[in-house]
């Protein structure tokens, strides 16, 4: 079976951990500070925190924000359920935005039609690795005094205009989970931003609400990340930019191969640089399609079947209608996407495809 994800490693990994376990020092030692300050680095912000997995990357950051009880949040339905929980968990309400067809990634026009006075932010997210649309959304933010947060959490690496995904809001919010651009092979987060007092406040929040060792002046939580994986997170960063060159490769392959077949195929707006978390085709006969594949070997994947707005974990009054995405949601698959995918398994994924559609 072709595998739809698979993370690299090698002996700097192991390197990396045995270092830790030979340290003794397991929680937010030396190993949080140099990881945080290389990501900072990369990502271009003055500063980086890094927390437990990418869904409390985005709790915090609202949090932070001081969203609470009957604000409203817009975001996208067409993403991970994870950058929708947070707003509910915080009392807040999302409303759901359509999505830009060509691109996947929130529509702002729809956005700017949504916006009531308990607007309080907007959270996009740059699906599948490639930019949402930044500079429109900065200046609806910017004209209705609305916080920007980034769901980077699928675009390690991405560029919007020589910029790095998660620099341009107010706060940008990275994963680590196994299948991303980068891991720390479990659960992490990342969170960055320029602004020293939303710095200090998830700093506190992350831990406990506490300045010094049994003081708590913030009620906060235990979002912490251990030394294992900022060690792991560490090497994997440096890995980053050949990882996505490699997805990039891969994906342009994939283009090349199907781009005279019926497959609407991924397209990269004009000034962005996609990253390529996931490789995400376009077809009426999708099902048939996947069974066709699995029967033959190669591991696909539907991201996302069930739109946030009409999970069952979200109140019936916040249901509404997005046409573009209950439409895609019905078409798109995922294909094996991934740094250690060979160019002939790449073909044969292809020639597989021009089969079943012939």
């Amino acid at each position: 079976m072709i595998k739809l994800s698979e993370p690299f490693f090698d002996e700097e990994e192991k390197k990396a951990a045995l270092r830790v376990l030979d340290s003794g020092w397991y929680i937010h030692g030396k190993e949080l500070e140099a990881f945080e300050k290389e990501f900072a680095e990369f990502a271009g912000t003055q500063r980086a925190l890094a927390c437990s997995n990418g869904t409390t990357a985005i709790h915090l950051a609202l949090q932070a924000l001081g969203i609470k009880k009957d604000d409203e949040v817009l975001v996208p339905s067409h993403t991970a359920f994870p950058t929708i929980e947070p707003i509910l968990n915080l009392g807040a309400k999302p409303v759901f935005v359509d999505i830009d067809e060509k691109h996947y990634t929130l529509d702002v026009r729809d956005a700017a039609k949504k916006i009531t006075k308990n607007t309080r932010a907007i959270l996009p997210v740059h699906l599948y690795g490639h930019p949402a649309q930044m500079d429109a959304l900065s200046t609806l933010c910017k004209n209705y005094g609305l916080f920007l947060v980034e769901d980077a959490c699928q675009a390690h690496g991405a560029l919007y205009k020589n910029r790095h995904v998660g620099s341009i809001g107010n706060i940008g919010c990275f994963s680590f989970y196994p299948s991303k651009n980068m891991t720390v092979f479990g659960d992490g987060g990342m969170i960055v931003t320029n602004d020293k007092l939303l710095y200090e406040r998830i700093k506190l929040l992350r831990n406990h609400g506490s300045e010094n060792r049994y003081h708590h002046i913030l009620l906060g939580n235990n979002f912490r990340v251990s030394e294992i994986a900022c060690a792991l997170g560490r090497v994997q960063l440096k890995r980053l930019p050949y990882f996505v060159q490699r997805r990039r490769k891969i994906a342009h392959m994939y283009n090349s191969l199907l781009e005279s077949t019926s497959l609407i195929l991924p397209k990269e707006m004009q000034g962005v640089k996609h990253s390529y978390h996931l490789y995400v085709i376009r077809h009426t006969k999708r099902n048939a399609l996947k069974s066709y594949l699995e029967k033959h070997g190669v591991h696909s994947e539907i991201h996302y079947p069930v739109p946030g707005h009409l999970q069952k974990a979200v109140p019936l009054s916040y249901r509404t209608s997005l046409p573009v995405t209950e439409k895609i949601v019905q078409e798109i698959l995922s294909l094996p996407m991934h740094p250690k995918l060979k160019e002939e398994q790449v073909a044969f994924i292809g020639n597989t495809i021009k089969r079943f559609l012939k």
